[in-house]
């Protein structure tokens, strides 16, 4: 079995749990809002004991709606099989209550915002010292925030970031969750050759027609380092999962030998990848 990564997301209303989940879930993760404290062990339970990959990555948010049984979070994390890591969300006063006057948010304490996050604070205090990680957003960005996360939780651009490649024709349009489009239409035709044009970028023929033209050889050696080159810049974002698409004309010729060979490439530096011909076995033929 996978090890579960397991967190739980706390702190101070206002300082940016919401917005911390949204990263959580853009990084794979199970996520519960606002989860009753007595529920986690039953959750964590019929997760570890669950055949969907899903539940390998949970995070669930535990705060001050929680109440007054708030006060055995501690003692309710300690009896759990697998140990979560805790991470507090904090930041000043004076953030908390401009952050709550621009939603026109009600407080959970039912209170005027300034008593209730100093309360809050009080309540929370034990929490909050013993908390793996406090990451204070008052002058964070979203971006920033991102950018935290993915530090807090070690994402490793070659154990977590999922690459998908995808073959494509421009005749059948762009593929509409692509990340990155590449256009190699400018490469040499292997549909002008009369005994490839029947053939697809799958058979070796083709392949090796493409690969005797000096341009096609230069350009996959930028075009691969490049993408080499920003997928950190992703992970560092907090993505965990990232689209190459790359187009020809029809989609079965030269984009599917380079969609091959970035898959190779890709692989040879450890990184997870799945490739896909989206039109390959559509119209032959086509210019």
């Amino acid at each position: 079995m996978k090890r579960t990564e397991f967190f739980i997301i706390t702190g101070i209303s206002g300082a940016g749990k919401s917005q911390a989940i949204k990263c959580f879930e853009d990084l794979g993760f199970f996520c519960v809002g606002n989860m009753p404290l007595f529920l986690v062990d039953k959750f964590l339970a019929l997760s570890l004991n669950s055949k969907d990959a899903r539940f390998r990555k949970i995070a669930l948010v535990i705060d001050i709606r929680e109440g007054v049984t708030l006060a055995d979070f501690y003692g309710v994390m300690s009896n759990l099989p697998v140990k979560p890591g805790v991470i507090f969300f904090d930041a000043s006063n004076e953030t908390i209550i401009r952050r709550f006057s621009e939603t026109r948010r009600k407080h959970p304490l039912g209170r005027r915002v300034s008593d209730a996050v100093k309360l809050e604070r009080t309540i929370l205090t034990e929490i909050k010292a013993h908390a793996d990680k406090v990451i204070d957003t008052t002058n964070m960005t979203l971006q920033e925030l991102k950018e935290t996360i993915a530090s807090v939780l070690k994402i490793s651009q070659k154990t977590e970031m999922r690459l998908s490649v995808i073959s494509f024709g421009y005749k059948y349009g762009i593929p509409p969750d692509a990340d990155i489009v590449m256009d190699v239409r400018f490469l040499p035709n292997p549909n002008y050759i009369r005994y490839l044009k029947k053939m697809t970028g799958r058979d070796g023929k083709v392949d090796r027609y493409l690969m005797k033209f000096p341009q096609t050889k230069k350009f996959m050696k930028a075009f691969f380092g490049i993408v080499d080159d920003i997928i950190p810049q992703y992970v560092k974002e907090g993505k965990s999962y990232l689209t190459i698409a790359i187009g020809c004309t029809g989609g079965r010729h030269r984009s599917v030998v380079i969609a091959n060979r970035l898959k190779k490439f890709l692989i040879k530096n450890k990184f997870l990848v799945i490739v896909q011909h989206r039109d390959i076995d559509k119209e032959r033929g086509i210019l």
